[in-house]
């Protein structure tokens, strides 16, 4: 084999042209290609080139501190931007919003997909996910302003059924990061947090005739790497660069954890109870929910506290835990971290973990609740000027078997307490979450009715559910009162039963629910 080119960083970079697609591997803090990204801007401030680029990734790139995807935050670098996840990148959001950039938000899963098709020069991903939602191209097709014009999804039938195009176009560069390289550009990744999707990468970019650059922690002699750790074989390499250490981060706040990337396990000790809070009383009715052996997404933020309820419980091995870039078991990890998980039991591809998904592999996904409208629909990706995107919540919430959304009944200053066993409101929060319409539908009510998906939405006060003719109050925490503290806040009239069932008194007591015996 012929021996790969070893450059550094400011002569890689001279492989991206005026008006390229690039596209740049990462996970939120893990896995980013900081030497390679550093280097473009550089250039680009000092030259006014590369510019005109389009910036493609599936996840979410950075830590809203300019590393990451914010390094092409700035005028006239970028022509567009298709990207699953945006608020860690919080500048390239705000250049969509202002027109400054052409801008796509379009699923994690699909676009991480759309790599493979691509690369097999394929028309691009067929798939229901994104029906009805706001990527549909009926609501938008995932565009993020109106100077963005071209239509990347068109709705097609196949076999009588509506499915949705994600279209393929060509790549030009991948910046892609592994551990080490040998000689002769083979590249291993045993210290990521996981392949993600870079091999399904490197084959897109070679096969559409463009240019594989790797940035690497070091270099090793040829045939010394275990083949079953190569992920990009050389053949599909270009350029090899050996980054610094602080360009070349695990995640962004460490530069190795063992237990992250399976070269080890640690002991995760005794679970302590955590305090009686809103949050914990939520992750507690929606623990309630768990069955023994399945397979289970949790989002971020007040879903996590499931996982802390049920190892309390002594049932965290109710549940397998999965993560959308692979991780399969351990405990999936929050933050800056998000995207990794310590002890993992395997971790995959993230396309063939959506494939999972997408086929309804997952038997529960408890995610957040940000908004809600009359008919079920969730928004959790654009609010006025800020846009987070979708990331991946569309095809899990699409495709889980049966879904949660948990959330605080209302945003804003909400303050709670808990006497006698019963829920206080102190002070009430100044955002109503249940809305008349939301503002972008994340989350369909009318796809999920269609397909006779079991959803509930899980507040610390009431809980509803999703049925054919509209969302249900079916339980009130003790304490609260339906017509003040739950229905005049709340912008759509919910139906209710004959009567509403009193939520479990042991979600309002400090003791343990002994979940384990029910």
């Amino acid at each position: 084999m012929k021996k790969v080119s070893v450059l550094t960083a400011e002569e890689a970079i001279n492989f991206v042209k005026d008006g390229d697609t690039l596209t740049t591997s990462g996970f939120v803090s893990s896995s980013i290609c900081e030497a390679l990204s550093k280097a473009l801007e550089k250039k680009f401030l000092e030259t006014g080139s590369p510019k005109n680029l389009t910036l493609m990734y599936a996840g979410s790139h950075g830590n809203r501190d300019g590393r990451g995807a914010e390094h092409y935050a700035h005028k006239g670098m970028l022509k567009r931007l298709i990207a699953g996840h945006l608020s860690t990148a919080p500048k390239l959001g705000a250049m969509c919003i202002n027109g400054e950039i052409e801008g796509y938000n379009l699923p994690q899963g699909v676009l991480a997909i759309l790599f493979r098709e691509i690369a097999a020069h394929r028309d691009g991903v067929i798939t229901r996910v994104g029906l009805d939602t706001f990527v549909d191209p009926r609501n938008g097709g995932g565009k993020i302003n109106s100077i963005t014009k071209e239509d990347l999804v068109q709705v097609i039938t196949i076999n009588g059924e509506e499915r949705l195009l994600y279209k393929a176009f060509p790549i030009n560069v991948a910046f892609i990061r592994g551990t080490y390289a040998d000689e002769y550009g083979n590249i291993s990744l045993e210290k990521e947090i996981g392949p993600l999707e870079a091999t399904s990468t490197a084959q897109a970019v070679k096969n559409c005739g463009g240019k594989v650059i790797v940035q690497v922690e070091k270099i090793v002699n040829g045939g010394t790497l275990d083949p079953k750790l190569v992920k990009i074989p050389g053949i599909y390499v270009d350029a090899v660069v050996v980054a610094d250490k602080e360009d070349h981060q695990q995640t962004f706040d460490c530069e190795f954890q063992p237990e992250i990337s399976g070269q080890k396990r640690v002991p995760l000790g005794n679970a302590q109870p955590i305090p009686l809070t809103v949050k914990k009383i939520i992750g507690r009715r929606a623990a309630m929910e768990l069955k023994e052996d399945t397979a289970v997404n949790l989002g971020i933020g007040i879903p996590e506290y499931v996982a802390a309820v049920a190892n309390e419980e002594g049932i965290g091995d109710y549940m397998t835990l999965t993560v959308e870039g692979g991780a399969v078991g351990g405990i999936p990890q929050g933050g800056i971290r998000f995207g990794s998980s310590v002890n993992p039991d395997a971790l995959l591809d993230q396309p063939y973990q959506f494939d999972f998904y997408d086929g309804g592999g997952l038997d529960m996904a408890f995610l957040g609740l940000a908004q809600c409208d009359e008919n079920g629909n969730i928004n959790v990706s654009k609010f006025g000027p800020r846009i987070a995107g979708c990331g991946g919540f569309i095809n899990i919430t699409q495709n889980s078997k049966r879904v949660f959304f948990c959330g605080t009944f209302t945003a804003g200053g909400l303050k709670t307490k808990i006497e006698d066993g019963k829920l206080v409101i102190v002070q009430e929060g100044k955002e109503k979450k249940f809305i008349k319409k939301v503002e972008q539908i994340t989350f369909s009510g009318k796809f999920a009715i269609k397909n006779k998906q079991p959803i509930l939405y899980i507040t610390e006060r009431a809980v509803f559910e999703l049925r054919e003719d509209g969302v249900y109050l079916i339980e009130v925490a003790p304490g609260i009162d339906i017509k003040t503290q739950i229905i005049d806040l709340m912008e759509f009239e919910p139906k209710i039963d004959k009567e509403v069932k009193i939520m479990d008194a042991r979600l309002f007591r400090e003791e343990k629910m002994n979940l384990k015996n029910n």
